[in-house]
């Protein structure tokens, strides 16, 4: 349907026939000739367009007129109604970048990849479902950096992430600055919008907060830590000796992690393998849902261009017309 945004402005579509009944003819004051029967007197010598008639001047410029003022109201095409989910909900995502997520130990694809690739494979995944969510990004090593601020654009926090590489924030790994970041970032906000998910692959090795302490704080602001510790229990590596059984995983600390999502009322994951981060992330998504409320908008298009193309092209013909005309009569 169409509307209008300013339908108020049609009020003045009369205001050319009242100044034309209310205001008094002005004559020139030296004219040395005054025709009070002008009117009677041949249309071309009135400087009207020749061969146009005088009704047809005067309805084409009411037309004109309306136009313009119609342009002015802002005619709008209202679409359809289009459904919105908003969850009202702030979710960080911390991601680990040291030096120990470029162990190679899952599989992707029939392919042997680094935690952080798999990471990235499966995070994206999950930002793709999370409409109507805001989301932020932290990317931590030897300190935490904010990479993306809270935003409703899932697609430009995925391609950060998808251009973060180890190594970039440093070798070692400082969890509880990034935590303590998170905080900072997400405070002010409703307590009942606040989850941060952080994914880590060893111990806090650097920082200027220990994780627990940092899990107390953001426990105190209402944030919800979900946290997932990363890395497989068990590889084959083969060296001078033959094949041996190593656990990559060594480094990581468990009893932290648990104790971070146990402080902030969150819950600890561990994944093994790209199959295990995948049900992970599906579980997150059933305990913090996305949709709380169903909000439609109608996309507008703007229509004023037409009617004032219209008016400018009618405005622009009469001038025309009354310019050859005006030639003709000299000639």
């Amino acid at each position: 349907m169409i509307e209008f945004a300013w339908p108020w402005i049609f009020a003045c579509v009369p205001l050319p026939w009242l100044f034309r009944r209310l205001l008094p003819v002005a004559e020139p004051a030296d004219a040395a000739l005054r025709v009070p029967f002008l009117e009677d007197i041949d249309p071309p010598m009135q400087g009207r367009p020749a061969g146009l008639p005088r009704a047809w001047t005067y309805w084409l410029g009411w037309i004109a007129w309306v136009l313009l003022v119609a342009a002015s109201a802002r005619p709008q095409w209202l679409g359809e109604p289009v459904e919105q989910a908003i969850s009202g909900r702030d979710l960080m995502l911390a991601v680990d970048l040291s030096g120990s997520m470029q162990m190679e130990d899952f599989i992707l694809d029939g392919e042997q990849v680094d935690r952080l690739t798999a990471t990235k494979r499966v995070a994206g995944q999950f930002l793709d479902q999370r409409v109507g969510d805001r989301i932020g990004l932290i990317l931590f090593g030897d300190r935490a950096y904010l990479q993306a601020p809270l935003t409703f654009d899932r697609k430009t926090v995925k391609t950060l992430l998808n251009e973060a590489v180890i190594g970039l924030a440093g070798e070692k790994t400082a969890i509880g600055d990034a935590i303590g970041l998170a905080v900072k970032r997400l405070r002010g906000n409703p307590v009942d919008q606040r989850v941060l998910i952080l994914i880590s692959d060893g111990a806090n090795t650097t920082g200027t907060i220990s994780p627990l302490k940092a899990a107390e704080l953001a426990a105190g602001a209402g944030l919800k830590i979900y946290t997932i510790g990363i890395g497989a229990d068990e590889i084959l590596v083969r060296d001078l000796f033959g094949t041996r059984h190593v656990n990559p995983s060594e480094d990581l600390d468990e009893k932290a992690m648990r104790s971070i999502a146990t402080t902030t009322g969150g819950r600890y994951f561990r994944a093994r393998d790209s199959e295990e981060l995948a049900k992970i992330y599906v579980l997150l998504d059933r305990l913090e849902p996305v949709e709380r409320d169903t909000r439609y908008f109608r996309p507008r298009i703007e229509l004023f261009p037409w009617p004032l193309a219209a008016a400018l092209a009618l405005s622009g013909g009469l001038a025309f017309a009354r310019i050859m005309s005006a030639e003709l009569i000299r000639k």
